[in-house]
């Protein structure tokens, strides 16, 4: 496989799926840098985590293709598709540790489960991850025993545990104190650079997401609404993408939900039945 920088490590080719006759996706082609920062970003229920889920294979495309380092996921066998999943991390939204099991064993846990080293072994990989995080002292602690922002940092740990080439981040800045979601910004970029990895980040947080992202995608009505650089896409005209990053109570998505006209509906005894 070609695993040059230019050669992109995910790439979506004129892929669409659906929930019935609900379109999520609809013909959306896009590329993942090798080695770079992509955030994903739109309003809710904009396709946002389903792109992840078509990555991982939890589901597969109606149409096109979703290539993971050249491999098609949607046509792997299960082997060939648990081999592609060690070699992504998943953080996903508000970390979803173990609760029976301690800071150290949750990061143990992917070790345990796909390898065969010695303890010994697994003891120092885990507390090298725990490290590169801040918190190789807190490795007794219960998950009910540490903050919200410390448990997206353990969760992050367990993500890299494997040494992932891919690792994707599941709105990673969710309920976060200003404090705690700038740590955690900063731990998404250093250790992309510092691992080499390749960081597919989905948030709301636009300030922040922004300020770490290489390359920003925007998904809208089942398509791409802007992509580039941030500065880009801040730029952009498209009066969606204006919405979104300006955060406009109105535009394309609208504040009202569609109903009939405010004359039709006040003073009608029919207007306030279902």
């Amino acid at each position: 496989m070609d695993t040059s920088p230019a050669t992109p490590l995910v790439e979506f080719r004129d892929v669409a799926f659906g929930y019935g006759a609900r379109a999520i996706l609809d013909g959306v082609s896009l590329t993942v840098p090798r080695g770079k920062v992509t955030a994903l970003m739109g309003a809710s229920g904009g396709g946002k985590t389903t792109v992840l889920r078509l990555i991982g294979g939890q589901l597969r495309a109606q149409r096109g293709a979703v290539l993971f380092d050249g491999q098609d996921v949607g046509r792997l066998g299960a082997d060939a598709l648990y081999a592609a999943r060690r070699r992504m991390g998943m953080l996903f939204q508000f970390g979803a540790l173990f609760t029976d099991m301690s800071v150290f064993d949750n990061v143990a846990f992917p070790l345990r489960e796909h390898t065969q080293l010695p303890e010994a072994l697994i003891r120092d990989i885990v507390l090298m991850k725990l490290d590169a995080v801040g918190l190789r002292g807190a490795r007794h602690l219960m998950p009910s025993e540490v903050s919200g922002g410390m448990a997206r940092r353990v969760a992050l740990a367990r993500a890299i545990a494997l040494d992932p080439d891919l690792v994707m981040y599941d709105e990673p800045f969710a309920g976060l104190d200003p404090i705690s979601l700038g740590t955690a910004a900063r731990l998404i970029r250093q250790l992309n650079d510092t691992l080499g990895l390749t960081s597919i980040i989905v948030s709301h947080d636009l300030e922040e997401t922004f300020r770490i992202a290489d390359h920003v995608i925007i998904l809208a009505n089942g398509g791409i609404a802007a992509q580039g650089k941030p500065d880009e896409v801040r730029k952009s005209t498209d009066p969606l993408v204006h919405q979104f990053v300006n955060a406009l109570p109105d535009g394309p998505v609208h504040f009202h939900y569609p109903a009939v006209g405010v004359e039709d509906d006040f003073g009608n005894p029919e207007g306030g039945r279902a």
